[in-house]
């Protein structure tokens, strides 16, 4: 694992996926002050300005032609207790697919696994940023796993509960009440509706941004340490 040259102070951001779009935390290095952004497609993410040098994104980001990433391997044993957390990345062969029902037979076809609904749901936002990334959009734009980043914040230390559960949400919210103060994430969870963004997404798009500060700082860590290229030359990484 390696760290990324330290950047100049300036914006940094991470998004997660949300049921309104994209929920993107925007910290800016020199204030240190957080702005949420509701982005409602993955084309409005990728052009917020003033741009951040780091956009953190909890999505997969390189995809192969058949079976596992690396990077979801080493996470899933980084991260043990949390480690299905960790969805397979869909192979890129099934992008193409307009129903579940499609992508489905093709993955069973190339890998032997299927794509049930959770993981369906999941393709539109991955294909919209597979048109829209490339290798040269990767120096900003970069995969990250809100867990990882939750591993980091705790000491290199998976989180002890699901962040579904009260409890999870409890120990996920007292590190990012560490990392960016205790009146943060009241003041996001203020200027975004619930409808659009739950806790449990505010939560890993603030972890996603304090990874994407660490990027930005040069002491982030990235598995694998010498990441493969897919068949469009994005590697398949992911940063926390």
């Amino acid at each position: 694992m390696e760290a990324r040259p330290r950047d100049p102070l300036g914006q940094v951001a991470g998004a997660d996926g949300c049921p309104g779009g994209w929920i993107c935390i925007v910290l800016d290095r020199e204030t240190s002050a957080v702005t949420p952004l509701l982005c409602r497609s993955s084309e409005e993410l990728l052009t917020i300005r003033p741009e951040p040098s780091v956009l953190a994104i909890d999505m997969p980001i390189g995809l192969p032609d058949a079976g596992d990433r690396d990077c979801d391997r080493i996470a899933r044993t980084l991260l043990g207790p949390r480690r299905s957390s960790v969805f397979p990345a869909p192979i890129r062969p099934s992008l193409v697919a307009v129903t579940q029902q499609g992508a489905d037979a093709i993955s069973r076809a190339i890998v032997g696994r299927g794509v049930g609904a959770q993981a369906w749901g999941l393709y539109r936002r991955v294909l919209s940023l597979d048109c829209l990334i490339g290798p040269d959009e990767q120096t900003r734009c970069v995969e990250v796993h809100p867990e990882l980043s939750f591993l980091a914040l705790n000491g290199d230390r998976p989180m002890p509960h699901s962040k579904h559960s009260p409890e999870g949400i409890a120990a996920r919210r007292a590190v990012i009440d560490a990392a960016f103060g205790p009146e943060a994430f009241p003041s996001v969870r203020q200027a975004i509706s619930p409808k659009d963004a739950t806790d449990d997404d505010l939560l890993d798009a603030m972890a996603a941004c304090w990874t994407a500060n660490r990027i930005a700082e040069g002491i982030a860590r990235r598995i694998p340490d010498k990441p493969p290229t897919d068949s469009r030359g994005l590697r398949m990484e992911m940063w926390f």
